[in-house]
């Protein structure tokens, strides 16, 4: 189900909670409201929706994919940039890596190690960062 896109900056702004695998409807509902915005946007946490979970979902290439509980194991190459956000107006200045290395919980919650570079890092970095609170 597409979801409104959130954007009130007081909830943006909490730290969300560990997901579970109660939480897949949610990661279902992301990937359809990060489909139906495909033409402006490439990834969504699930805060984004209204939903306060360690949830996000990225385009990495040709698809789209879900991350449960993602942690940054090894980060690479720091660089600043700007960035845009669907439920914020504007751009903002970030710090980010070029490479980074994700432990995360796929659909099924199995764990997974992925490494990442370039625009797919940027994106999970942002994406990670509304894990946070932190608005970009």
């Amino acid at each position: 189900m597409v979801r409104d896109i959130m954007h009130d900056t007081f909830f943006l702004q909490q730290k969300s909670i560990p997901a579970t695998p109660f939480d897949k409807a949610v990661a279902m509902d992301l990937l359809d409201t990060l489909q139906a915005h495909a033409d402006s946007c490439v990834g969504m946490a699930a805060n984004m929706i209204g939903v306060a979970k360690c949830i996000i979902a990225v385009n990495v290439g040709p698809v789209n994919m879900v991350m449960f509980n993602p942690k940054i194991v090894r980060q690479k190459g720091p660089y600043t940039t700007k960035e845009g956000c669907l439920s914020l107006t504007g751009e903002r200045e970030a710090q980010r890596y070029r490479e980074i290395e994700v432990e995360f919980q796929d659909m099924n919650f199995q764990k997974k190690k992925m490494k990442f570079k370039a625009f797919p890092a940027q994106i999970i970095q942002h994406e990670m960062d509304h894990l946070q609170g932190i608005l970009i």
